[in-house]
């Protein structure tokens, strides 16, 4: 039986390896992906202006005015001085062809104070630059960058997914193969000295032979090393998998085993990819319907974006402390959901309510990117994209090594039965 899963973990790795080579060493760097994007591109998200903040609406006109073949679809309206407002934006449709405008961009930088666009990037480019670093990595991270094909972008996310459950699966394989065999009972009772516990048998998986070097290092650093993170590393692939799988397969298998309270995103069908739904509201009127709804939640922050991304007829309003952004990749989000339609609330997010299944989701994200624990947590995940690498580099190597010992065995094994002598016929 051992025999047969020591194949499984070779295959199952084997596959996973590359990928995971790739999601470790790009999660270990976007864990800082906000610090790391500001200091490369101070020009663009450092703004002199001083004095009184624009409105928001103010501000996305100005974006739309500086060029209207933009239309936008995301803006900021939590503020700060000093520190530019981010604003994403769609094509749109050119009258003359009936197709979208060439944008050679996505993601613009307005001074908050003065309304001037600081500058422009694209962040789905597949150019690296250090304009658009971050975002590459993180697209690199959870979808490889695969383009849209067959009427469908998720593809790479698809991929991601199944990869994340095959290293799930994999995981608990790994750990089983490090378990002591059973010892027999004929041979512990001729032992001269008595039989070692399982705990002792077991524990020198758990050591690292620092001085052994070679084959017999990498080894321990492959087995010692995935034991010691194994916790996390079920943490991180299991939540790696629910992400990107989440409305094909976690979401449903969850509201089938525990009760859930599905959201407009769970019972609204997204509209055909590369379509189109106009909404029949404003941003505007939107914002003070969420803002209501907001204060009658009791919730802590103000509005601090807005999204329409035109696949769900509904507009997403984030409510976070403008001053502690990326803790509301913890569990410091909330979100209102409000018809683009007639402007009807269709539903809310708020963190730590609802049932226990509502909480596990809400979950997924703080964990696998450790902002659930706030500094130490981010650090945790960046070490654990490093090991990640390791594991996967070391596990090519056991194996590549094992491949060169059975061919040089069979290639003995065949010079040996030339070598022997022919049977004398009679």
């Amino acid at each position: 039986m051992r025999e047969f899963w020591t194949v499984v973990h070779r295959w199952l790795g084997l596959t996973a390896a590359l990928f995971l080579i790739v999601a470790g060493a790009t999660g270990a760097v976007i864990s800082w992906d906000h610090e790391i994007d500001e200091w490369l591109n101070a020009d663009l998200m450092e703004t002199p202006g001083r004095g009184a903040l624009q409105d928001p609406l103010a501000l996305a006109a100005a974006v739309e005015a500086h060029d209207p073949r933009a239309e936008v679809a995301y803006m900021t309206l939590a503020l700060e001085e000093g520190h530019a407002a981010s604003f994403l934006v769609r094509p749109r449709q050119d009258p003359a062809t009936g197709q979208p405008y060439g944008l050679d961009y996505n993601n613009v930088f307005v001074d908050p104070v003065t309304a001037q666009v600081t500058g422009v990037r694209d962040s789905k480019s597949l150019a690296l630059s250090t304009r658009n670093l971050m975002p590459w990595l993180r697209h690199l991270h959870e979808s490889l960058h695969m383009p849209a094909f067959w009427g469908s972008d998720r593809w790479g996310f698809w991929l991601m997914g199944g990869i994340a459950l095959m290293w799930l699966i994999d995981s608990f394989v790994a750990l089983y193969l490090t378990l002591p065999r059973r010892l027999a009972a004929a041979r512990t009772a001729r032992a001269a000295q008595p039989a070692r516990s399982w705990w002792q048998r077991w524990q020198p998986s758990w050591v690292v032979r620092w001085r052994a070097g070679g084959y017999k290092l990498n080894f321990d650093l492959h087995r010692a090393g995935g034991l010691w993170v194994w916790l996390i590393i079920i943490v991180v692939s299991f939540t790696s998998f629910s992400l990107n799988l989440y409305r094909e397969v976690f979401y449903p298998v969850m509201s089938q085993i525990s009760t859930t309270t599905p959201g407009p995103y769970e019972t609204i069908k997204p509209a055909p990819w590369g379509s189109f739904i106009q909404p029949q509201i404003g941003f505007a009127q939107a914002i003070e319907i969420a803002r209501a709804e907001g204060v009658r939640l009791g919730l802590e922050h103000p509005p601090g974006g807005i999204w329409y991304g035109g696949d769900f007829p509904f507009y997403n309003i984030s409510f976070f402390d403008p001053s502690n952004e990326m803790g509301a990749m913890g569990m410091g989000l909330s979100n209102i959901y409000v018809s683009a339609d007639n402007g009807e609330v269709l539903g809310n997010y708020r963190p730590w309510h609802g049932t226990a299944a509502d909480v596990f989701v809400q979950l997924q994200l703080p964990l696998h990117s450790g902002r659930i624990l706030g500094l130490p947590g981010r650090i945790m995940m960046s070490v654990m994209g490093v090991m990640v690498v390791m594991l996967s580099v070391t596990g090519i190597v056991i194996w590549e090594r094992k491949r060169r010992a059975r061919r040089a065995a069979a290639r003995a094994g065949l010079a040996a039965s030339d070598s022997s002598p022919s049977p004398t016929k009679p």
